[in-house]
């Protein structure tokens, strides 16, 4: 009951028919204060901004869907004039070149009214729009390619770029060596000894397995060693060719490792790693 009486007991405001047209802090206001200054311009609102003369001017030729190569010049100077003289009175600076553009399209229309000369040659005088209608057809292109230009993702305002940070292993992987890569070697240290020719005859017993021996002590104690330095090219082609089968027969039982850096690289051998 004690809250029924509080409740009966609160202010009720003196205007119960009107919709509020404000709140402040809160409270609803019914009418407009008569003590509040509003600047003369302060409501004024701009609904279009140009870039300058000839935007406004194709602005006014679009909007009516006028031919532009058939500009009707009393309307639209008409039209443009209107919105020069509303800039002129806020910001003279700034309708300095939009009077220039006045003044053209003035005369334009002046010289449209006077009866045309006949030029020298007997060929039709020219439209004194040409020029103003060339002026504008080059600057609605720029203003289209710069809006596609614009419509175009730009880094930092449409996408991010992402950076990832990978690390690479320490770890050195040599390229594997193929039967080409041996093949063109192989080649090679023919054709080097082909330059070391005996013409001695002579029979001369070879083993592989004598041979085996002889590169696993050339390479004993070296960590690399390149590929054609384990032949003796002046013993001859029987001594390579055996030399050969025998460096193909340790990489068979995986007791010599053939290497190389990179692509077309020289090619090394060492001794195969064996963990103890």
């Amino acid at each position: 009951m004690q809250e029924l009486a509080d409740a009966s007991e609160a202010p009720v405001p003196e205007v119960v028919d009107q919709i509020a047209v404000a709140r402040l802090y809160g409270e609803p206001l019914f009418r407009m204060p008569q003590d509040l200054y509003i600047p003369p311009d302060a409501l004024e609102i701009f609904l279009e901004a140009f870039e300058g003369p000839l935007d406004l001017l194709l602005y006014l030729i679009r909007r009516q869907n006028f031919n532009i190569l058939d500009i009707p010049l009393a309307s639209v100077t008409r039209q443009y004039l209107d919105y020069v003289d509303q800039i002129r009175r806020h910001n003279l600076e700034l309708a300095s070149e939009y009077l220039l553009m006045a003044a053209m399209l003035i005369e334009i229309k002046s010289r449209m009214l006077l009866p045309p000369k006949k030029s020298a040659d007997g060929s039709e005088p020219e439209d004194p729009r040409a020029e103003l209608v060339r002026r504008l057809v080059e600057y609605e292109q720029i203003k289209l390619g710069a809006a596609r230009i614009d419509a175009l993702p730009l880094l930092g305002r449409d996408f991010l770029r992402v950076q990832i940070h990978v690390e690479q292993s320490l770890q050195t992987h040599w390229p594997e060596v193929n039967s080409e890569d041996l093949r063109q070697a192989w080649r090679e240290i023919l054709q080097r000894a082909k330059l070391n020719q005996h013409h001695m005859i002579s029979r001369e017993q070879l083993s592989v397995r004598e041979h085996m021996s002889i590169v696993l002590r050339r390479l004993q104690g070296r960590r690399f060693v390149e590929f054609h330095e384990l032949f003796d090219v002046e013993r001859g082609a029987p001594v390579l060719v055996v030399t050969f089968i025998a460096m193909l027969e340790l990489a068979r039982e995986q007791l010599l490792e053939v290497t190389q850096a990179e692509a077309f690289a020289p090619i090394y051998v060492r001794l195969a790693y064996s963990p103890s």
